[in-house]
């Protein structure tokens, strides 16, 4: 997500673990593949470290799932051009033309800029729990009203560029465990963040289904893995010290969680 968003954060917790799980492929999952991985942060590897030199401020990751799958499965070839803070419009305009007739396996995870993930951080931070409901509140508004849209334009995009690809939409990851003890934000803004990010995934694998690709849910690979949970965590919180990897998954949510559940849908 945005850095610039969470600049002001002046709260400190986090959380970093990270490991790297080898995983055989899947029995469909060909070297003759030729992928290609479009979206934001969460696809980039903005948290899991090992950033590459060529991604620049677009933070790729060796330890994201898109270089997860290229080192275990090695593809005929793979090319990332996800990027940190990157939006629907932004994978339309910069992010499609790494496609063509010959790619044969797609990702693409994307949304959550759209929606202003990282100003509703932000506020359910600084501001308290009356403005965090709110500011979530607004934030469904606009994933009901023109996240349909905006995705299936991504998606037309996608199948007009590649139309012999298998695509693997893949979805967020819910930030927090309730009903535990958690410092910090108020269990009724927990509870709101939760409401939103489901909210998204719901509207992003109907979007998904509908253009006939498959949805890769990472939703219930992160329970015990959560923000608040008493498992080992797949999610930074908010770390003043490194304020663009706060409420991104670690090496090990990478390794963990995206990389099993896309590598299955991939097959």
């Amino acid at each position: 997500m945005r850095r610039s968003r969470l600049a002001t954060l002046a709260l400190t917790l986090a959380a970093s673990v990270g490991f790297t799980l080898s995983l055989a492929a899947p029995a469909q999952a060909s070297p003759s593949d030729r992928y290609v991985a479009l979206g934001d942060s969460y696809a980039s590897g903005v948290g899991a470290d090992s950033y590459t030199s060529e991604s620049g401020n677009c933070l790729r990751s060796t330890n994201a799932y898109p270089a997860l799958y290229n080192a275990n499965i090695r593809p005929a070839s793979y090319r990332s051009v996800a990027c940190s803070g990157a939006t629907t419009a932004d994978v339309i305009n910069g992010q499609l033309s790494a496609l063509s007739s010959t790619t044969t396996l797609v990702s693409v995870t994307i949304g959550g800029n759209d929606v202003g993930f990282a100003n509703i951080m932000s506020t359910c931070v600084l501001q308290g729990e009356t403005q965090c409901v709110a500011a979530v509140n607004s934030a469904m508004n606009v994933a009901r009203t023109q996240m349909p849209s905006r995705l299936a334009n991504v998606y037309n995009g996608i199948r007009s560029r590649a139309p012999s690809a298998r695509v693997v939409v893949v979805g967020y990851p819910v930030f927090y465990q309730l009903g535990t003890v958690c410092v910090g934000l108020t269990a009724t803004s927990r509870a709101k963040i939760n409401e939103g990010i489901n909210l998204l995934d719901d509207i992003t694998r109907t979007a998904a289904t509908s253009a006939g690709f498959t949805f890769a849910d990472v939703r219930s690979i992160f329970v015990g893995h959560q923000l608040c949970s008493y498992g080992t965590k797949w999610l930074h919180a908010l770390n003043v010290l490194n304020l663009t990897i706060s409420y991104h998954p670690t090496a090990a949510g990478q390794s963990g969680g995206y990389y099993p559940v896309f590598r299955s849908a991939a097959g």
